[in-house]
């Protein structure tokens, strides 16, 4: 073999050498998993929308960036739009696109249908498809504690809630919050009103307002909108706000007794493990206290005045709804 043959054929080994590292790489790169975040507000509106967000960038610092890649696009309310990102997704090859609001629906399985190999995932809702899993939190839960606490709490006797749509999640939460303050004290004066929004703040903040010149001292509320609802409450001295998402006392924390936090990110671990099985979709999944994806979290700035006794109803009604001898009943009879 002459010298030139020699020199040929060593570069033919290091190109097939190289030409294996880079395939190995483009394999390994192909292995991370790609989700897709698609959201009706902002991953900064301290409610719904950034619970969520959070939760993902909490999943990816646990998996690392190199094995989780996560893109975001928010202020999609118009379902048209979001549709449009959703099918953007799928086409670039994202495993999973998250469409976080009940209202993308029809788009969500519209576009699952053109992509059987991506998995979609949307919420709250229970309708699934092959590749499309539906997902809730149990709000119900989280929400009887709040009412609950209210309830034992109120001095005045009145407890309200800034409602955003009745429809969804935001009923679940109602109802289960409702039956909590009743079962606490049946002759508080519950008032209930909606702003029609789900980020309606100017109107959430005005019917906090009202709420509360009727006496009311404990108030509650969904969505994005309810910031307008606790800044309200922290104008006013004696009043206390309960916050469902996530955890909003950041926003006023002398104001801000307690939160139903919701924890995404065990839920959307779960959809990755169904994925390593084969399992596209088809699956309706909840957040609950069961598997701690949901959290009752007290203000430690003001857990000194909550009284030991009702704090300890509070944990037995907690443990009683884990164990299944606490139900929260829910409109139709559901639960």
């Amino acid at each position: 073999m002459n010298k030139f043959t020699k020199v040929l054929t060593a570069a033919i080994v290091l190109g097939l050498f190289v030409g294996v590292c880079v395939l190995g790489g483009f394999v390994e790169a192909n292995n991370k998993v790609r989700i897709a975040l698609v959201l009706a507000s902002t991953t900064d509106d301290m409610a719904w929308s950034q619970s969520m967000y959070e939760a993902l960038l909490a999943l990816e610092e646990q998996m690392g960036k190199d094995n989780l890649e996560l893109v975001v696009s928010e202020r999609l309310e118009n379902p048209v739009d979001a549709g449009a990102a959703i099918r953007q997704y799928a086409d670039q090859g994202f495993d999973i696109v998250i469409a976080h609001g009940a209202q993308f629906q029809s788009v969500v399985f519209e576009v699952a249908e053109d992509f059987p190999e991506t998995s979609f995932a949307y919420g709250s809702a229970f309708k699934t498809g092959p590749n499309v899993f539906a997902y809730e939190p149990l709000a119900q839960q989280g929400a009887y504690l709040n009412g609950l606490l209210a309830g034992y709490m109120t001095k005045t006797g009145v407890v309200a809630i800034v409602g955003p749509v009745e429809s969804g999640d935001a009923v679940k939460y109602n109802y289960g919050f409702e039956q909590g303050v009743k079962a606490a004290n049946p002759d508080v004066n519950f008032r209930i009103a909606y702003t029609g929004s789900f980020g309606d703040v100017v109107g959430a903040g005005e019917l906090a307002k009202i709420h509360m010149d009727a006496g009311a001292d404990f108030l509650t509320g969904s969505a994005q909108q309810a910031v307008g609802a606790v800044r309200a409450c922290a104008e006013r001295s004696g009043v206390y706000w309960m916050s469902t998402d996530m955890d909003q006392s950041s926003l006023a924390p002398d104001t801000v007794l307690a939160a139903q936090v919701y924890h995404w990110d065990k839920l959307v671990a779960e959809m990755l493990e169904l994925r390593k099985q084969g399992i596209r979709g088809g699956k309706h999944l909840y957040l609950s206290f069961v598997d701690d994806s949901l959290e009752f979290r007290i203000n430690p700035r003001l857990a000194d005045r909550i009284p030991a006794d009702i704090m300890e109803k509070i944990e037995k009604a907690k443990q009683d709804i884990v164990d299944g001898t606490l139900v929260i009943e829910l409109p139709g009879g559901t639960k």
